[in-house]
């Protein structure tokens, strides 16, 4: 039988990356995950609320529009998955739903997380808010400057965010600050991983919960076009959240094929870049081996991205395995292109898309469909958080 992309093994590996590397004193925090999470994600009850909430509280399913403009454009179908559409405004509420559920049942009366673009921030803020938790959030000091409306929001909502002032002050050094946040606070803390990166069991975790992307599509697909395959997925990938999620449910559908776009930032080789599947060697960050940007001596190379939840200098384990085995094609996208298809998807479709998000749909010019495929972008956020970063960039958005 051929084994499954979607499930690591039970030392949490994707191929040879994945694991968990941590320092002792966190090593209850996790095997308890490690050994509870697969039970609680399966019991009924469990499901009956985050089903709830998910239908009543984030607005699933949400929409999958087919753009007819954008699909002129480009001479091939493209349809939407419309996850901007998410209260709060991005995917990240389907992973913070299930968490802050998962901790409650766990017994943990305390949440951290890490940010970077603030979308997993504010969705942690939220679900905290909803449920009485106290919350502290980790945020890069550039990241706080750059991404001014989404720390109100989490303030408004009752969170406390904290400066990471350390290295690149952006995402990598925000998550360095919240694992040791969870170092000192083990017993009565859950910490809310925001993306498919970290030990095992997170990336399975985040990857299951954000699943319900590519579940609803399957089904939306076969009501519009008549199939549950379409020809392509493409998403955005920082750490992968969104894409994990995307393409969760075609993983083993070789059928069809899975776009990873990642951020080139000012090129590839200029030295200010993310693009971790080419510029990463096999190392250890966050507590698991996947690739990541890093000298000869295993120092990580700083990550350069306009866009704040890309510029991190790995990606997770299973997106990993995805590009070394050939399952997924990786395409990097630099700051200019992206925040061309910014102004694209909206003067062509009346949507203002995150700036993660047009990464994505930057990579349509160079996928290789044709008129008579079917490709989904999966738009992981809008672009309300972008907008001053938009604004002093108007020049190459006209």
């Amino acid at each position: 039988m051929t084994p499954s992309y979607q499930q690591p093994t039970a030392r949490g590996y994707y191929g040879e990356f994945g694991g968990a590397f941590i320092p002792e004193m966190l090593y209850p925090n996790v095997e308890e995950l490690r050994t509870r999470y697969l039970d609680i994600l399966a019991d009924p009850d469990f499901q009956a609320e985050l089903q709830q909430l998910l239908r009543d509280y984030v607005g699933r399913p949400t929409p999958l529009f087919e753009a007819k403009r954008l699909s002129e454009r480009y001479g091939t179908r493209v349809f939407l998955k419309r996850e901007d559409l998410c209260h709060t405004g991005a995917h990240k509420i389907n992973n913070t739903v299930g968490q802050i559920l998962l901790a409650k049942r766990l017994g943990k009366t305390r949440i951290i997380a890490e940010t970077g673009a603030g979308q997993h921030g504010v969705a942690t803020a939220t679900v905290c808010a909803l449920m009485g938790l106290p919350c502290v959030v980790y945020m890069g000091a550039i990241d706080i400057e750059r991404q001014a409306p989404n720390v109100a929001r989490m303030r408004l909502l009752g969170a406390e965010v904290r400066r990471a002032e350390s290295g690149s002050q952006t995402l990598k050094d925000a998550t360095n600050e919240a694992i040791r946040d969870w170092i000192s606070n083990p017993v009565d803390t859950h910490y809310i991983i925001g993306s498919v990166v970290g030990p095992h069991p997170y990336p399975d975790l985040v990857a299951r919960l954000q699943a319900v992307i590519s579940e609803e599509m399957r089904a939306q697909l076969l009501e519009k076009t008549g199939s549950e395959l379409p020809n392509f997925v493409v998403a955005c990938v920082g750490g992968g959240s969104n894409a994990a999620g995307a393409f969760y449910h075609f993983l083993d559908e070789p059928a069809v094929r899975l776009i990873a776009v990642e951020a080139a930032g000012h090129g590839i080789n200029s030295g200010h870049s993310a693009a971790t599947s080419v510029l990463g060697t096999p190392g250890i960050i966050h507590g698991s081996r996947t690739l990541l940007m890093q000298d000869e001596h295993g120092q990580i190379t700083e990550p350069y991205s306009l866009s704040a939840g890309l510029d991190y200098p790995g990606i997770g384990p299973l997106h990993a395995h995805l590009g070394a085995s050939g399952r997924a094609q990786f395409v990097s996208i630099t700051d200019d292109e992206a925040l061309k298809a910014v102004s694209e998807l909206s003067r062509l479709e009346g949507i203002i898309p995150a700036l993660e998000t047009a990464h994505a749909l930057a990579a349509l010019g160079q996928i290789g469909a044709g008129p008579n495929d079917v490709v989904v972008v999966n738009l992981s956020g809008r672009g309300d958080k972008d907008l001053e970063t938009y604004l002093k960039n108007m020049d190459k958005l006209v």
